[in-house]
């Protein structure tokens, strides 16, 4: 038979998907295990029973046809506004794509960005897919480290290095920030900002965690001075809205560009169900509590957490400030997150993602996703606190 595309074939750049843990977590409950995740960032809770009305009525009223391919105009319209309220910056349909989740948003801008063999930077540590993604579009994914002692806020000048060791075309950035939780401030975007015109960057600015800050606030990053018409942001109701299985994110940029990933969306996508489109609109409409009461329980469940680990002292953890995980430290233990991990799941019976997952500059982590009910959590947590003293102690 004909070989499979290199490109195909070569997504993961030869390392494991990071996703081990998690799958045998999956296989291990299917057996009947009654393994407690904290892999994944999905709600303990589904989406509104009020949205998935308007998804029906939609559907029933006869939007399940071809929908524009950039997205239906209300939505275009509405999403606009979002970001114009808050960038500051003037906002219009024709800046916005409506994309089947912030997964092919994220897609489409590194076409925009990057032509074949450019490099790319990205933040590490970064969600499991940002190196695939931009090696799909035929890029060379470079990590720029963001440490543990510096709050995992990325610095400027290591940018800047980056950029200029692999004449870098792109950068992906994350605020806030999966998953880390950090919420980039206004000097650390400052920084980005003028690193991103001195090498005449194009960023890329996942924000779809806009909706989940624990303390300061979420600076979108198109709205820092003279960064609008450089800047792709990537915005989905996944995270806001418990969403995350309808699939519906957007890409909103200059006008120009946002016209050429049409042109993508159309020889790939084809749009998004117009039915959907409608539940996000209505979604939207439903205003900022909305999204406040989806934020709420993990806001509850970090301050649980890190209140735990205060009580202790072999794990540790640099407070996020914002998105729905906490990056716990176990390098007391004397392990690797990833052997932690393996050995907690086999154990404990809970399931977390290694830090080593997410990058070079997460080893020696795990990612706990605060996705339990609190009970539950709070058992969760208690078994991984009780697991690292006995492992610092035999170690």
């Amino acid at each position: 038979m004909p070989q499979p595309s290199h490109r195909i074939r070569s997504l993961l750049g030869g390392d494991a998907d990071g996703w081990t843990v998690f799958y045998r977590a999956r296989r291990m409950k299917d057996d009947g295990v009654p393994v407690l995740e904290l892999t994944i960032g999905e709600h303990d809770i589904g989406t509104d029973a009020a949205i998935l009305d308007e998804m029906h009525r939609a559907a029933h009223a006869g939007h399940t046809g071809y929908a524009a391919v950039p997205g239906i105009p209300a939505l275009r319209d509405r999403i606009a506004e979002r970001l114009a309220e808050a960038t500051g910056l003037p906002m219009a349909r024709d800046n916005v794509l409506v994309t089947p989740g912030g997964q092919a948003g994220l897609f489409a801008a590194h076409h925009a960005a990057l032509d074949e063999g450019q490099t790319g930077l990205l933040i590490d540590p970064y969600y499991t897919t940002y190196p695939g993604t931009i090696r799909a579009v035929g890029g060379r994914p470079v990590p720029v480290a963001a440490h543990p002692e510096h709050g995992f806020q990325p610095r400027a000048d290591d940018i800047a290095r980056a950029a200029r060791q692999t004449e870098a075309r792109s950068l992906l950035i994350n605020s806030p920030n999966n998953p880390t939780g950090a919420v980039y401030g206004a000097e650390t975007l400052d920084g980005i900002a003028r690193m991103a015109e001195e090498h005449d960057l194009w960023v890329i600015s996942d924000e779809v965690y806009d909706s989940q800050v624990w303390s300061g606030r979420h600076l979108p990053f198109a709205g820092r001075p003279g960064m609008a018409e450089r800047t792709l942001t990537v915005g989905s109701m996944s995270k806001s809205h418990a969403m995350t299985g309808s699939r519906l994110g957007w890409v909103a940029g200059p006008a120009g560009v946002i016209e050429d990933m049409i042109q993508l969306a159309t020889h790939t996508t084809y749009g998004v169900a117009g039915f959907i489109q409608e539940a996000a609109l209505y979604a939207l409409e439903l205003g900022p509590k909305a999204e406040r009461d989806v934020a709420a329980p993990f806001r509850r469940r970090r301050d649980l957490l890190m209140a735990r680990l205060g009580g202790q002292q072999v794990l540790r953890a640099v407070p996020p400030e914002g998105a729905m995980y906490v990056m716990v430290d176990i390098r007391g233990t004397g392990m690797t997150g990833t052997g932690f991990a393996e050995a907690l799941l086999d154990e404990m019976q809970v399931a977390v993602m290694p830090g080593e997952s997410f990058g070079a500059a997460a080893a020696g982590h795990v990612r706990v996703a605060l996705t339990l009910p609190d009970e539950t959590f709070e058992t969760a947590i208690d078994r991984l606190v009780s697991f690292a003293a006995a492992c610092a102690e035999a170690a």
